[in-house]
């Protein structure tokens, strides 16, 4: 492989407090869920909704009522706002694997539907490792589209077969990249696809992938 290329949301960065919040809040209205059910099925609906590249609170409430009605809790907007209230602003981490990225020694590239403030954030938590950073707020195209990637490709300017990806979603990330020839694997750190051959479980896996 000559080049690494990663998805941000769930594959390198993420929000450790969002399910400790929202089960939180559920369990103040009575509603006692499972976390690793509340983890599942926030993981699976995620999946199948589309998240804009600016999220707001409309956005937020619709997603939040499914996942309430995926757990078997008809929604309120009382019960609503206070999920949104929650998990407003709430900090993003680097995954603790991530600091496997200090050790590669190809280019690192970043492909990820967010808002124009990521090369910011990516700074902030990395430092400058990416080579490149592909943002559909700035590009105008979104994942799943596979001409999102080729914005990239043609930047890039490898072959796809000696490109490494990894990002978190089947629909996103996996299915258009490879559909492009790009080697593609999603990262499932929680298990939530066993015995998968398209999985990997950590970023530590990344060196053996790329050797």
């Amino acid at each position: 492989m000559k080049y690494l290329l990663l998805d941000v949301a769930g594959t390198i960065l993420y929000k450790p407090e969002l399910v400790t919040k929202i089960n939180e809040t559920l369990n103040s209205f009575g509603h006692v869920i499972a976390v690793d059910k509340l983890k599942y099925n926030h993981k699976v609906l995620s999946e199948v909704i589309k998240f804009p590249d600016r999220t707001n609170a409309d956005f937020y409430t619709s997603f939040n009522a499914e996942l309430l009605y995926s757990l078997g809790i008809v929604p309120n907007e009382e019960l609503l706002n206070a999920i949104f209230k929650s998990c407003s602003y709430l900090p993003w981490e680097k995954f603790e694997d991530t600091k496997v990225l200090n050790e590669i020694e190809i280019p690192i590239g970043i492909i990820s539907n967010f808002n124009s403030s990521l090369k910011d954030k990516l700074n902030e938590y990395f430092g400058p490792i990416f080579s490149d950073i592909f943002v559909s707020e700035e590009i105008g195209i979104s994942k799943p589209s596979t001409e999102f990637y080729k914005k990239a490709l043609d930047k890039i300017n490898i072959n796809p077969k000696d490109i490494l990806y990894i990002g978190d979603s089947f629909k996103l990330d996996l299915k258009p990249a490879r559909e492009l020839g790009i080697t593609s694997y999603v990262i499932d750190r929680d298990n939530i696809y066993p015995d998968n051959a398209n999985i990997i479980r950590s970023l530590s896996e990344l060196k053996k992938l790329i050797n």
